[in-house]
This record gives structure tokens, C-alpha cells and sequence, in this order.
């Protein structure tokens, strides 16, 4: 049976939020990427060819390096095993690691080995020409074994591990299917972004990623459509044993593909820059959910929104928390308001998104415990101060502590759902303490809205958001509405207008 529907946010915003914990063991073809710019004026005298005047350039690590760069922007550990070249492209990875707090004890330095470079030539954003230097041949003997000894150093470390192949020579003459052994003796899931057509070299990895192109490819046939993809599957994993599948498919999304189940996830709609690299987001996204708790479908879900974001940049792109965050906040869209109810972490991380996105956010807080009038009309004033607004809403042992044992009468999750459904809420946030002062810091709204009953002087957190720029704005309050008057009524048996 294919399964359409969409995750829910909560446990994917939980398996963000675990990514510091996670160390992932990296192991592939290690490239320097160099993007050179610049502007073309004239053809040149000495035969029919642009000439490329240079305004700049740019190193970045591409391949396996990469997925490395990526799992630690999004705030988790990698450990990069390789073998590459004692030259300057070498020295260049190895410095831009360092910058990153990678260690590089697992990366080889081999004299009769070249590091893989790629320069990109570029003029006014499209690329006139791509320059690669690299040697493909396989590991020598000694190269091999250094390789395996610092694989079984590292996997005690690691929670995941992720062979990237670029078809360079690392991963070649048996030497994936020797560190799937290694792994998976060792309890490890191994990932692989797989290159070629035999994936008989992949056989017994956890799962594989190829793109649509590369899957159509290693069956010997051209796939499309959903059902093509799950068949095209299912003969991989019936073939090499993989557990599942999980297939890139460009501007319709993911598959991930077991053999008893399958979910096809839809893409989110953006312009398209660049996808270089957008298989490296995928994956360390991919692998980072997985060992953080996410079963596959929900860290395919993660992955497909990184994926997202990193094709809307330029060149080998690396992602961050804060990005992850906007785009799954922004993906699941108006129709699934549960979506808004994050915790304190996530919604700190999406105020920072929303911030680098030039739009202000706001922030109130309240108990809210039976919606009325005065509750829409507060929320409607406060969202039209700001382009995003986070309400901070107390927690039931909250409510209690402030209002009494018979309080409230509505508990914080129906509370939540009730108030993730306002159109002028963008999120929700529960908070344990008498106060959000915490909350608060962590946020830094641009703008703190409270009700007019409030001085600027007795506002929680006033102080915080003025010291960083921000404003506090007190908003009049719909007479004779209160949540405490509304309960007193209906004990009295009175009417409730």
C-alpha cells in the first residue's frame, strides 16, 4: 500500500533538536570545489573564445566533503575517513575542515594519489566552463587497509554511517562491500549515495539514494511515474538486500520504498539556482533524522525539505538548523495549523529564520484558557504589529499555580490546537514557568505585545526586548471579557454573552 500523507511536525521538530547528539562516520571521495567568477566583455584575439575577465573565487568542499560540511552546519559531529592526495588541494581540504572543528586523523595523505578538484567558471551566474583535475583509480594495498583500520577506530563513535561515492576510486574494487560488512557487524546503518550502475557493490547497506536518473540506470530502464519507481525498487532491494530505497525525484520529491510499503513525499515549490550538492544535503539530512530517532518516512520528510533549500542557493550549498526549521514550518502551509505548535527550541530556531528573512516577529503570552472575544481582538492587534507572531501559552501546572486548583478548564493541548488555528497566530509555544521571561530570551521578538491592563514597566521581558532593539506595545482589551468572568457566569447559571 502507498502512503501520501504528510508526517506529523511534532516528532520531526523533536528529531531536529537531537541532531547535537548524533555523530555520523563519513566515508567517500573527498573533492575540492573551486568557483571562480567573474564577467565576459570580449571574444579573445587569439581564437573564437569568451574571455573571462575574474572578479573572484571560492573554495568549498564538494563530495564526501560535502556531506561532512553539512552535518556540521546543522549542528551535528562528522568523522571523515578517506584517502586523498599530499598536495594543495589536499592541504585546502584539510585547512577548511580544521575551520569547521572536523577532525582529520582519518583522512590519509598519499603521495601517489590526487586529490579530486573541480573549478567552476562562472559569468554573471551561469557557468561557461567546469575544469576538473583528478586521477580515478583504486586504493593501493596500504591505502586500503590504513582505510578499513580508521573505519573500525571510528564506528565506535558513530551512530550512523554514510558511504559517499563519487566514483573517484575510494569506495571501488570491493571496498564498499567491505566496510557494509564491517558496519553492519557492528550494528551500524550504512547509508550509500551510490554511483554507477552495479549496485551489486552496495549489497547489504541499510538503504541507498540514488536520484531518479541513477535509478533508472541500475535497473536498465528508463523510470517515471510512482509505480515505475517502487517496482525499480523493489527489484534493488530484492536483488542486493537493501532494506529500503529512498529515491530523489527532482521536482516531485522523495520515494522511500521498502519491500512490504512505500511513501511518495511531494516537493515544496521554489525557484531552482543551483543543485550541486543537493544529494549531500539529502543524505546527512537523511542520516542525521534517522540516528536522532525519525523512522525513515519522517526523515525523508527532513531530508526533502533540505533539499529544498539548498537547490535555491548557489553552488556546493550547505544547510543550517534555522533553514531546516522554516522550510518544514513552511512546507506542512496553512492546512495543518497543529504544525504551529512547536517547542521552545524549534520556535527559536524559526524566529531566527523568519529574521533572515527580513520579516519582524512578535510575541505574546497568555493562559487563553477559554477563547472569547477579548482573546481574538488582543491577537488580532498584536499580529498587526508584526509579520510573525509567537504566543507563548502557559502550561496547565502553570495555570494552576497562577489561577488555582480548579484551572483550567481546558488543557494546553486543546488550548493549543484552539489557538495554532487563528489566522493571526503563526505559532505556539507552551511554556512550564510562572513566566515566559526564558522563553523570551530565547526568542528576542522584535516586538512584545501585551493588553493595556500592562505597564511597560510590569511587562515580563520588556527590558530584554528593548536592551536588543525591539519595542513593547500595549493594545486597549474588548471590555467586560475575561476567561474568569465567563466561568463565573456558568457557575451561576447565567448567560455568557
Amino acid at each position: 500500500m502507498i502512503k501520501h500523507n504528510p508526517p506529523s511536525p511534532e516528532p520531526l521538530h523533536r528529531a531536529i533538536s537531537r541532531f547535537g547528539s548524533v555523530t555520523v562516520l563519513v566515508v567517500g571521495d573527498f573533492i575540492l570545489d573551486r568557483f571562480v567568477n567573474g564577467v565576459i566583455e570580449r571574444i579573445s584575439p587569439e581564437a573564437p573564445i569568451p574571455v573571462l575577465h575574474g572578479r573572484g573565487e571560492m573554495l568549498a568542499m564538494g563530495g564526501a566533503g560535502n556531506v561532512v560540511s553539512n552535518i556540521v552546519s546543522l549542528g551535528a559531529a562528522a568523522i571523515p575517513v578517506s584517502v586523498i592526495g599530499d598536495d594543495h588541494a589536499g592541504n585546502n581540504l584539510i585547512g577548511m575542515l580544521g575551520e569547521l572543528g572536523v577532525g582529520t586523523d582519518g583522512l590519509a595523505r598519499g603521495r601517489e594519489r590526487m586529490t579530486s578538484s573541480k573549478s567552476r567558471f562562472s559569468a554573471l551566474n551561469q557557468q561557461v566552463l567546469r575544469f576538473d583535475e583528478e586521477e580515478i583509480k583504486p586504493l593501493g594495498d596500504a591505502e586500503r587497509a590504513t582505510l578499513i583500520r580508521h573505519v573500525r577506530a571510528a564506528l565506535a563513535q558513530a551512530d550512523i554511517v554514510i558511504l559517499s561515492d563519487y566514483g573517484k576510486g575510494i569506495l571501488h574494487d570491493g571496498v564498499a562491500g567491505e566496510l557494509i560488512s564491517i558496519c553492519r557487524e557492528a550494528g551500524k546503518p550504512v547509508l550509500v549515495d551510490p554511483k554507477g550502475r552495479d549496485y551489486a557493490r552496495y549489497a547489504g547497506a541499510t538503504a541507498i539514494t540514488p536520484n531518479r536518473k541513477e535509478l533508472g540506470e541500475a535497473v536498465g530502464r528508463a523510470v517515471f511515474a510512482d509505480d515505475e519507481i517502487v517496482t525499480a525498487a523493489r527489484e534493488l532491494i530484492s536483488a542486493h538486500g537493501f532494506d529500503y530505497v529512498v529515491a530523489t525525484r527532482s521536482e516531485k520529491g522523495m520515494s522511500v520504498v521498502g519491500a512490504e510499503d512505500a511513501r511518495h513525499i511531494a516537493t515544496q515549490a521554489r525557484e531552482v539556482f543551483d543543485v550541486s550538492g543537493a544529494g549531500d544535503t539529502v543524505i546527512a539530512t537523511f542520516a542525521l533524522a534517522l540516528a536522532a530517532g525519525a523512522d525513515r518516512f519522517m526523515a525523508a520528510s527532513l531530508a526533502n525539505a533540505a533539499g529544498g533549500v539548498v537547490v535555491g542557493k548557489r553552488g556546493t550549498a550547505r544547510l543550517t538548523v534555522e533553514e531546516l526549521t522554516g522550510a518544514l514550518f513552511r512546507s506542512h502551509g496553512p492546512v495543518a495549523h497543529h504544525s504551529a505548535i512547536l517547542d521552545a527550541a524549534a520556535v527559536a530556531r524559526l524566529g531566527a529564520t523568519w529574521k533572515n528573512e527580513g520579516l519582524s516577529v512578535g510575541f505574546t503570552n497568555g493562559c487563553f484558557d477559554i477563547l472569547h472575544a477579548g482573546h481574538v481582538s488582543l491577537l488580532h492587534a498584536a499580529r498587526s504589529q508584526c509579520d510573525r507572531l509567537v504566543l507563548g501559552l502557559n502550561s496547565d501546572a502553570s495555570v494552576r499555580r497562577l489561577k488555582g486548583p480548579g484551572r483550567p478548564v481546558n488543557n494546553e493541548h486543546d488550548r493549543a490546537c484552539v489557538l495554532a488555528a487563528l489566522a493571526s497566530v503563526d505559532a505556539v509555544v507552551v511554556f512550564e514557568e510562572d513566566t515566559p521571561l526564558a522563553l523570551i530570551e530565547a526568542l528576542l521578538p522584535d516586538i512584545l505585545v501585551k493588553g493595556a491592563d500592562y505597564t511597560v514597566d510590569t511587562v515580563v521581558g520588556a527590558d530584554v526586548v528593548q536592551k536588543a532593539g525591539g519595542r513593547v506595545v500595549l493594545v486597549d482589551l474588548v471590555a467586560g471579557k475575561s476567561t474568569t468572568g465567563t466561568i463565573g457566569k456558568l457557575r451561576a447559571g447565567g448567560a455568557t454573552n
